[in-house]
């Protein structure tokens, strides 16, 4: 399972809807192989959604989350004027830092 962050923007001065989470998620669907998705608004008009979804390799979560985002925008018309600006599995900068053994 991978988590990959989407990044979704609306046309200047448009603002995401406010039943934005509960159009997400019920936008999902079995073959998505999304197992949880969460939604983050990051201001009135950017969105970030988390998708756990099932994938054999890193480079294939990524696709199929850019796949499901550009669904939702072209069958959720309330999204239907934003755009995909990214989607990618976030590095944890933490994970690469030496740690000690004890």
């Amino acid at each position: 399972m991978y988590l990959v962050h989407a990044h979704l923007e609306l046309p200047p001065g448009e603002e995401l809807p406010q039943s934005v989470r509960a159009l997400v998620r019920s936008a999902i669907t079995p073959d998505d192989r999304v197992e949880h998705v969460s939604v983050h608004p990051r201001s009135s008009s950017r969105l970030t959604l988390g998708f756990y979804l099932l994938a054999g390799a890193l480079e294939e979560a990524e696709e199929r989350a850019a796949r499901v985002c550009h669904r939702l925008l072209r069958e959720v018309p309330q999204l239907g004027r934003a755009r995909l600006t990214g989607a990618e599995v976030p590095l944890v900068p933490l994970a690469f830092v030496p740690q000690p053994v004890d």
